[in-house]
C-alpha cells in the first residue's frame, strides 16, 4: 500500500495464494490415491455399481496405478488453482479512479461518480451518486476479495466515502415476488429468469440477468436464494 497521491492497490495475500497453490495438488494426489484404494477395497464387495472401472483400477499394474492416481489427483488440484487464480480480484484505488480487475475482465469508476463504497458480507460494491452501481465484485459470481480491512485504509487514504456500516440503502430494499407491482415494464421477467438461475447456481446467468436490471434502473441483492431490490436515485441517506 502506498500513500496518497500514488496508487494503491489491494490484492490477496501472496502467502494466501502460495498455500492455495501448494495445497491444492498435494490434496488433490492424497484425494486420488484414497480413490484408487477405495477402488481396491470395493472390487472386493459382492456388487458394485461402477464395475468395470473399479475392476480397471483393481487389475492395474503395480507401481503405475499408484503413479497414475497421484498424478491424476494433483492434476485435478492444479486445475483448482487456476480456477482459484481467476477469481482474485485486484483493486486498484487512485484519486481519480478505481479499477478493479479479475481473471480477464476489468471494471472501473471515475471518481467524480463514486457516491459510496463498502464492503456487503462477500461483495464490494462502488455506488454512484444516484446510488446505482458502478462496480460489484460478488463473491456468488466467482469474485475472491481481499482483505476488507485493507480496502478500507486504501479508499480512506484517497479520500472515498467508504461506508464501515455496510449497505446505506439496505433498509430501503423490498423482497421481490412474482408480478410485484412497481417494477419497470419486463423486470418480473428478468426477476424470473434469474430466480432459476440462483437455483441452479449458473453465475454467468446471474451476473448477466443483474446487469439487464440494472439497466432498468433496478439494484438487486440476493440473501440466499431470495432476491431483493430497491429503485436507484433513492433520496440521499446521508
Amino acid at each position: 500500500m502506498q500513500g496518497r497521491d500514488a496508487a494503491t492497490t489491494v490484492r490477496q495475500k501472496t502467502s494466501n495464494r502460495v498455500l492455495v497453490a501448494a495445497g491444492f495438488p498435494v490434496l488433490g494426489a492424497v484425494a486420488g490415491l484414497l480413490l484408487k484404494l477405495l477402488a481396491n477395497w470395493a472390487a472386493s464387495w459382492p456388487w458394485t455399481p461402477w464395475e468395470d472401472p473399479v475392476e480397471f483400477i483393481d487389475n492395474a499394474p503395480e507401481p503405475t496405478a499408484t503413479v497414475v492416481s497421484l498424478l491424476v489427483g494433483a492434476l485435478a488440484g492444479g486445475a483448482l488453482v487456476l480456477l482459484a487464480e481467476h477469481g482474485y480480484v485486484t483493486v486498484t484505488i487512485e484519486d481519480d479512479q478505481i479499477t478493479t480487475a479479475r481473471g480477464g475482465s476489468c471494471q472501473s469508476a471515475p471518481r467524480t461518480a463514486v457516491g459510496a463504497v463498502f464492503a456487503d458480507g462477500k461483495r464490494l460494491v462502488v455506488l454512484g451518486k444516484g446510488s446505482e452501481e458502478l462496480i460489484v465484485e460478488h463473491k456468488n459470481e466467482g469474485a475472491d476479495l481481499p482483505s476488507v480491512a485493507q480496502l478500507a485504509e486504501g479508499f480512506r487514504a484517497h479520500g472515498y466515502p467508504w461506508q464501515p456500516d455496510g449497505d446505506p440503502y439496505q433498509d430501503v430494499y423490498r423482497r421481490w415476488v412474482e408480478e410485484m407491482p412497481g417494477l419497470p415494464v419486463s423486470a418480473n421477467a428478468l426477476f424470473k429468469a434469474r430466480a432459476e438461475a440462483l437455483k441452479k447456481e449458473d453465475e454467468k446467468n446471474i451476473a448477466e440477468l443483474r446487469r439487464e436490471l440494472a439497466r432498468l434502473g433496478v439494484v438487486v441483492h440476493d440473501r440466499g436464494s431470495r432476491q431483493w431490490w430497491r429503485s436507484v436515485q433513492q433520496p440521499d441517506p446521508w
